[in-house]
């Protein structure tokens, strides 16, 4: 079967994936960029064209940052990663973070109390809004996949449901060296879960520490 995976999920010293007050100027909140800006030198995301304009390192956060996409049929986000709206659609012109061609080029479930009609962008990726449980959307995302591996996009609660649920083969999460002391927390309720997994860590000169959890088969 296809593995649910996780990567480049950056985290904050206190546990933090994002920050509080997040807005349409600040996505991860008052946290700013800080959560990411260990990738944004990297061929990887200088290729998405996310930030700046060089030719991108080639490092220990490029070798990680690079895995994102290999193997990847189909995405899973939650409503705000797609968007900073809450509660009904006031409109379906917002089209998402990335432009009229989004970074995915795949199928992408969006999971939301409130769904809409699909919306097909360039490039290959159609965002699916749906409200659904971990298990259900999973499924949904095996069907769009087509085989390849689900890749879990995001945001924090929206990992956090799938890792109580028990579906996340590997993750790779990026222990950022800040504090945020307010925000959406990740391990909040998941204590032990670190058993389930084999990890590893990989510190790099940027400053992160790279963790990568791969579930125990033993």
């Amino acid at each position: 079967m296809s593995l649910v995976r996780v990567h480049n999920f950056s985290i904050s010293l206190d546990g933090f994936g994002a920050g509080e007050g997040q807005t349409l100027e600040a996505p991860f909140g008052h946290a700013g960029m800080r959560l990411m800006e260990w990738a944004f030198e990297t061929k990887t995301f200088q290729e998405m064209g996310l930030h700046g304009k060089t030719r991108g390192s080639r490092g220990v956060d490029e070798a990680f940052a690079s895995q994102w996409g290999t193997g990847i049929g189909a995405e899973i986000m939650g409503r705000h990663k797609f968007g900073p709206q809450r509660g009904p659609w006031e409109d379906e012109e917002w089209r998402g973070w990335w432009g009229e061609n989004p970074v995915f080029h795949t199928p992408v479930v969006v999971l939301t109390h409130h769904p809409r009609p699909l919306l097909e962008m360039d490039g290959g990726t159609t965002f699916h809004f749906v409200d659904a449980d971990p298990v259900s959307a999973l499924a949904h995302a095996r069907d769009l996949a087509g085989g390849l591996d689900v890749r879990i996009g995001g945001g924090v609660a929206t990992l956090r449901q799938f890792l109580e649920a028990d579906l996340v083969d590997l993750m790779h999460l990026v222990l950022v060296p800040i504090l945020l002391g307010r925000g959406e927390r990740l391990w909040d309720g998941l204590e032990g879960v670190e058993g389930r997994f084999e990890v590893e860590a990989t510190p790099s000169p940027s400053g992160v520490v790279h963790l990568v959890f791969t579930r125990r088969t033993g």
